[in-house]
């Protein structure tokens, strides 16, 4: 999550398509790529394109409506929660899932300021391993389930 200064969210003129891309994603609790966004806007909007996703996501990202995710993968992940909170990622499945049990530390970004002299804006905490069903899987016959995944 990357916690940063809360920036005035900007006057972004409300299209819509912008509108159903937000509802698409505020939608789901699961943390799309701008692929699967394109699949569920598209049956709304059969004539966007992809490219329209993109710059929409971007947008919206840069006003602070929604969230663009990237761990280390050709593709980024998006969420329709601003709100800061953390996220855990399995390294088997590759799901992503919110830690809202987790409060978020605000005064970490400040000690890091503090520590190292800089103009820290915000700090972005991510957890990752196995979740719970993959976990539950993981050798229950004897054997190895897979490698870990780090490119999902």
């Amino acid at each position: 999550m990357v916690e940063q200064e809360k920036k005035p969210r900007g006057f972004i003129r409300s299209t819509r398509q912008r509108r159903v891309i937000l509802e698409v994603l505020r939608g789901t609790n699961s943390h799309p790529t701008a692929d699967w966004i394109y699949q569920k806007v598209r049956d709304r909007l059969p004539n966007i394109s992809l490219g329209t996703i993109y710059r929409n996501l971007k947008t919206l990202a840069e006003n602070g409506e929604v969230q663009e995710l990237n761990f280390g993968s050709t593709f980024s992940r998006f969420d329709g929660n601003p709100e800061p909170h953390y996220h855990f990622y399995c390294q088997r499945c590759g799901r992503l899932f919110d830690l809202f049990e987790i409060p978020v530390d605000h005064d970490l970004t400040a000690r890091a300021g503090n520590a190292t002299g800089w103009k820290v804006l915000g700090h972005r905490l991510e957890f990752y391993g196995l979740c719970g069903e993959c976990a539950k899987t993981e050798g229950q016959d004897g054997t190895e389930t897979g490698s870990l995944q780090n490119d999902k």
